[in-house]
Parts: C-alpha cells; structure tokens; sequence
C-alpha cells in the first residue's frame, strides 16, 4: 500500500474539507502532518478541548542565534482537521517536519507561512488567465466556492503547476528529504493499510518523487530520530493562545488566508451563509462607531455583490465579490490608495476609514483559550507568585515612591514585565532618563487576554521574571548594535528593571556596540545619561554599578577618538559634539580613578584639536575649554587665546565651546570678559549682525544669574549706574533689534553713496 499525499493551503476550508473526507473514506493506519516532529510525544497535549485558535510556539537561543517560530492551528486548519480525523477513525497520528528551532526553519517565524514569493510568477499568469488581482481572489475563485467534485484532482494540479521545476532552496530541500523518511517509514509500518501525507501544497510534489525513489533512511525502529536541540542551547516548545487577528493577512500574517473569521463562516455553513455573514458583520461593526449606513445603500450592496458574482462566474458571492460590491455602495469619494483586497500584505497609510472597519469585520475578535491541565513554563507561574506576593495581581492605579521598599521592588517587578512586552501594565508616569529628578512612578495595571501567550512566549528567555528580563535586555544590546541612542535606551531600561548586572559576554557586547558607534553626538547624550545614573542614582541602586563603569569608559575612549577625526571649516557651532565633550570631561573629574579612565591621553587629544587650525571653531573652543577646565596651568594664557580666536565669523562658535566646558574659569578669569567687549565694540555694523547669532548661541550657556554679572561688569567698566538685568530684559525681541540695527546700516550706506549724508 503505498501513501496518499494531500497538498494544501494553510487555512482553507476547502483543503480541510478533503482532508476530513479523505481519512474518513481511507480509515489509515497513519496519518502525517506537516508540523513539529518534537510535538509527537505531546499530541495528547495538543488535542486537549482548547478553544481554538492555539499555537504551537517555539523558543530558542544560543551563543549565536536567537529565533522563535509559531505553528498555529484554527478550526478549519487542515492539518488540525488531520489530526483531529485521523484522532477518530484510530489512525496513528504523526508530525513530520523538522522541529521549529531547527536552522533550516531559521527564517521564518510561521512555520505555515506559504512560499508564494517563489513562484510568483505562475501565479501572476494564472491571476491573468481567470480575471483576478491576487492569489486569494484566485483560490477563492477556483476552491473555496466552487462545489467539490474532483476538488483533490483540481488541488493537485494547481500545486503540480506552481512548484513546476522551481527549486526549493537548500532549507526546504532538507525539511523535504525529512518529511520523505517519515513517509517512506509509515508505509513500511502500515503494511497494507493506507497512510495520509498532509503538506503544503508546495510539498507535495516533491514528497511524492522522494518517497517512491528510495526506501532507505529511517533509523532504529523504522522512525526518523527527531535532531536534539544543542546541549548549549535554550529554548522549548509550549502551546500558546492564538488570535484571529494574527491570523489575519491583512494584519501581516503570512499564512495566505485573509480575513479568518469569514472562512470560519465558510467551513461551518457553506460558502452562501459566508457571504450574508459578511455583509451583516460589516453592516453591523460600520454602524456600532455611528457611520451611517442606509437600507438603500445596505439593498444596492447586496444587489452589486450578486451581480459581480454572476459576472465573475461565481456560484454564490466570494468575499472580494461581497467586499467589492460594499465599497462601491460605501464609499462615495475617490480613495487615496487601492483596496486593500485588491492586494497583499497590511492596510496602507491613507486606507479610508469605512474600508478599515470593513477589513475588522472579517478578521474577527476571537481569541484562543487552553485547556486549564496544559504545561506552561515556568515563568508563568514564576510571574503569577511575584504579582501576588507584591499586591500587584489586581486591576488599579498604583502610585510608587522611588528610593525605598516595598515600592522600589515593586517598581522593578513591573519594570520587568513592561521590558518583555507582557501586556496589561502601563507607566504613566515617572524617570524618563538616568538625570530625570522625578521619584514617583504612577502605574495603570488591567487584565489583558493576550498576558497568557506572551509570558509563554517569553518563557524562552529563562524560568524567572529577573533571568528572563536579563536574558531578553542581553539580546537587544546585541541587536542595537551601534545605535549607541537604543544602547542606553536598553541600559536605562536594565537599570529601572533592577537589571543592572549584565553578564561579562554581554558586556563585550557593549563594549562592541559602542566601539561601532559612529557619531559622537549619541556618545554624548548616552555618556551624560549613564554617568549621571553611575555618580548619584541610589533611588534604582545603580550608583557605583560595575556596568555603568563599562559603559562610561568605552564612551569616554570612543567620543575622544570620533573627536579627533572630525574636521571641516566655519560651520556652525553642533550642539551635541560640544556636549560630548562635556561628558567626557565630567566623566573624567568624577569617575578617573574608579573607571580607570586615561585622564592624561584624554588632555593630549584635547590639546591637539584646540590649536587645529583644520578643526571646526566649536570644537577647538570646546577643546580649549576641556583642558583650561581640567588644567588650568597647561593652556597658556587664556586671554592670549580668545583675542587670537576673534574672527566675527567664527568667534561665536569658537566661544560656544569655550563656554559649555569652562564658562565658571570664563568668569574668574581677569581680562576675558573685558578683551570681548573691546574686541565687539570695533566691530563694524555688518560683522556684528554676522556674529551676533553664534554670539547669543554662546553665552546661552551662562545661566541667568551669571549672564547678569557679566552685564554688572560691562556697567562698571563703563562707569554707568544701574543694574546688570536691564540688559537681560529688552523691550523687543533681539533678533528685530539685529535686523534693524542691519537696516539701519544698509540705509546709511544708500545715504552717503546719494550725497545725502556725511559721516
């Protein structure tokens, strides 16, 4: 006896439909299923009365790859209908794919997602030959409507067309020689009895050549062995709740069939109850948010979906036919993108608002549920304890003070959680940033139905909320890779998660991210963060953090370096390298000798860029700055070097960077302040407009208080009366008193040219 192979879609009701009919006329020994052979000793598992739909997830991780993969299964999935079938006429039911952790299984994250993309262009001529925008018109148009005499035939042939002779490619090629060894091992077993193949329809032709060409490969008893996960890796595989709105196309998934609530409608009462079900849903979903919908449009809907039917030779409406026929009644203005049904993949920015709700119609709000005896990890008890034990396992607002317990470690339990995108815990308030003085979080926490499948999900990450979150917080410093700005984002995260202690692997991996960092504004902005968080942060208890101090001295070694490198002319002063700058400076006064920073090399690296001439004004103002402020005795005469720095058209950058990193040596400093004004005072009408934007970006870096002292001594040297903050306080904007002060010149000028004005 030799197997029946069925090839079908994933999520057709047409294919569950044959392979129900099939094993209920064949009655086999064996039934195999395209799905994760790891599960066969847990199939009495999966078959638990869950509601439908569920997953098989799995997890895994090692030194070098991280990968999770979903297996999910419907109601009208024909590999669930296999099982359940083959379940019920006594066959021996068996999955016979590689398990999901498997590298030839390495990209993709759903093991059902049809392989369309490789035979696009068979599809794309059978899309013209029959009339239709895509594949899932065309399936419709050919299976899901029509009656299902010779359907099995019909399948066949449609899948014989589209592999063709593509190549599978060496990952499907080795799942393909997989699945054979397992066929060809079944028929052995059943001896005469029939055995029923259940695979992608893209499988199909392949298993049949395999299985007839060759008898030999299994092991042992006969069964293929089921490859072990490696001893170093982690990881395992649990059921998971499933929704209809990850099944959905339209939402991204890529199992092929959109709009899984319709197709529930079909599998259960016919393809005619579908399409009233389909009109009513909309109907229904548009009037529940107040968009009208009239009786008369509601009648010209259904009499423009009937007669697309008829056109497009269909016995009963299909669902682009009753979709179609709703939008043209629906919509009554021209849209701004194509519908969606019309092709593939996710609704697209500028989708009109009537065909958003109709495309929810259809997907459905169902929501898997399992059994109450089924495994979980054991995060998910691990988690269900912690809430417990902390007060935080019922609905509420919470208000946390910061800084001390219980609140603190409650603050962390949720932080976790919020870190592995457990749903249901909300911040609404607290510490944006490592330098944020805010020590009060306000936390919104509610039940949410997707909790369960995602503590699952994240069960590969390790058995306890900390392991996990450590764990998880690892692979996105990996992943960040020099996106120095989500680097601290990550560290940040660790610290409020009380995930500070990252492992020494973790740490290379730090040291690595930063090292590729190719900007030093993001060195900066993560150096005064996590500096910050290092010197003073004892509400989240990272002060003295070991991680920190890993972080800050490849910061400090990479900005200086980045530094060093940077060139170019009178540019504007750039904000974010000046206050790199400045964190490396405070990070070498506060942290030299604990960080085991370079204090020397850093001074001889800001020594070279402040006498550069190639080297941008703000730059070598900035660098001339860090070294006055770390030594004072070894850059000369400061005096000596502002006069030297007075060009109109780069003495405002130039003192930008003067001022960020030694604007208090700047005031105790006799003659700095006197030799500006001097030098501003000859200036010409033209070079002072020129130089006054940069000028007030400049002293923008003296706060208030000090900016009146300045103003104080530019009164005194005058030998003028009064108080320093009538300066600060113009009675119009500075820059309509920049513009009129250039106005003012240019009509000088005009004046004596005519004659009409002698200076």
């Amino acid at each position: 006896m030799t197997a029946t192979f069925i090839g079908v879609r994933h999520h057709s009701p047409a294919c569950a439909r044959l392979v129900e009919r099939t094993i209920e006329a064949l009655r086999p020994a064996y039934v195999l299923v395209e799905g994760p052979a790891e599960m066969n000793g847990r199939l009495d598992e999966l078959l638990l009365d869950h509601e439908l739909p569920v997953a098989v997830f799995t997890s895994y991780r090692d030194a070098d790859r991280q990968h999770a993969s979903w297996a999910p299964f419907c109601g009208y999935s024909p590999e669930w209908i296999a099982l359940t079938t083959g379940r019920s006429v006594g066959a021996e039911l068996r999955f016979i794919d590689l398990p999901g952790w498997h590298p030839a299984l390495a990209g993709r994250r759903n093991r059902y997602a049809d392989a369309e993309r490789r035979y696009a262009d068979v599809v794309e001529r059978l899309c013209a030959t029959f009339g239709v925008d895509n594949i899932d018109a065309l399936w419709d148009h050919l299976f899901e409507i029509e009656p299902d005499d010779r359907l099995a035939e019909r399948l066949a042939t449609y899948f014989d067309l589209v592999r063709g002779d593509l190549d599978a490619g060496e990952e499907d090629a080795e799942r393909e020689a997989y699945m054979a060894r397992w066929v060809r091992a079944a028929v052995a077993a059943a001896g005469q009895r029939p055995v029923v193949v259940v695979t992608g329809g893209f499988h199909r032709p392949a298993l049949i050549r395999l299985t007839l060409s060759a008898t030999n490969g299994a092991t042992g008893d006969g069964w293929p062995a089921v490859p072990p996960r490696p001893d170093s890796a982690t990881g395992g595989s649990y059921l998971v709740p499933y929704s209809f709105r990850r099944l959905d196309a339209f939402d991204g998934y890529q199992s092929g069939m959109p709009s899984p609530e319709y197709y529930r409608q079909l599998w259960e009462a016919g393809p005619e109850h579908a399409a009233r079900y389909l009109m009513a849903a909309v109907v229904g979903r548009l009037r529940e948010r107040r968009q009208p919908v009239s009786t008369a449009s509601l009648i010209a809907a259904r009499a423009s979906a009937e007669g697309l039917s008829r056109v497009r030779g269909h016995q009963h409406p299909a669902r682009t036919d009753v979709l179609d026929g709703l939008a043209t009644a629906l919509v009554g203005e021209a849209l701004d993108v194509p519908l969606p049904w019309a092709g593939r993949g996710t609704l697209r920015t500028g989708t009109h608002p009537v065909v958003v709700e109709m495309v929810a119609a259809l997907s459905g709000t169902r929501v898997g549920r399992l059994h109450p005896s089924t495994p979980t990890p054991p995060l998910v008890h691990e988690v269900a304890a912690e809430l417990r034990r902390h007060g935080l396992d019922q609905p509420g607002r919470l208000r946390l003070t910061l800084g001390q317990d219980p609140d603190r470690t409650r603050s962390r339990t949720l932080h976790r959680l919020r870190v592995l995108g457990i749903p249901g815990f909300v911040r609404r308030t607290g510490p944006a940033t490592g330098i944020d003085p805010v020590r009060v979080e306000e936390w919104t926490v509610r039940d949410d139905e997707n909790r369960l499948p995602a503590l699952i999900e994240v069960g590969g990450y390790g058995p306890t909320l900390i392991e996990a979150t450590s764990a998880f917080l690892a692979e996105r410093v990996v992943t960040a890779g020099g996106d120095v700005d989500q680097l601290a984002e990550v560290l940040f995260d660790a610290a409020l998660a009380g995930a500070a202690k990252l492992s020494a692997r973790v740490l290379i991996e730090v040291g690595r991210a930063i090292a590729a960092a190719p900007e030093i504004g993001a060195i900066g902005r993560m150096l005064t963060v996590m500096l910050a968080l290092w010197r003073h942060d004892r509400l989240l208890g990272t002060a003295r953090g070991d991680t920190l101090g890993v972080v800050i001295k490849a910061g400090v070694t990479r900005a200086l370096w980045l530094a060093e490198g940077i060139r170019g002319g009178a540019e504007p002063a750039d904000l974010p390298r000046i206050a790199a700058l400045v964190a490396v400076r405070d990070a070498i006064v506060h942290a030299t000798t604990e960080v085991d920073l370079d204090r020397d090399a850093a001074l001889a690296v800001a020594g070279r860029l402040a006498v550069d001439p190639g080297v941008p004004p703000d730059l070598r103002g900035a660098a001339f700055g860090f070294c006055w402020s770390l030594s004072p005795d070894g850059m000369g005469d400061p005096v000596r070097a502002v006069r030297g720095a007075f060009e109109p058209s780069s003495v405002g950058d130039w003192l930008a960077g003067l001022f960020a990193l030694a604007r208090e040596e700047v005031l105790g400093q006799p003659g700095i302040i006197e030799v500006l004004d001097d030098r501003l005072g000859a200036l010409d009408d033209r070079d002072f407009a020129v130089a006054l934007p940069a000028l007030r970006q400049a002293f923008e870096f003296f706060p208030p208080r000090e900016r009146e002292t300045i103003a104080s001594r530019l009164f005194a040297r005058r030998g003028v009366a009064g108080s320093g903050r009538s300066l600060l306080r113009l009675p119009v904007a500075v820059d309509l008193v920049a513009a009129g002060l250039e106005l003012d010149a240019r009509v000088d000028a005009a004046l004596i040219r005519e004659g009409l004005f002698t200076p």
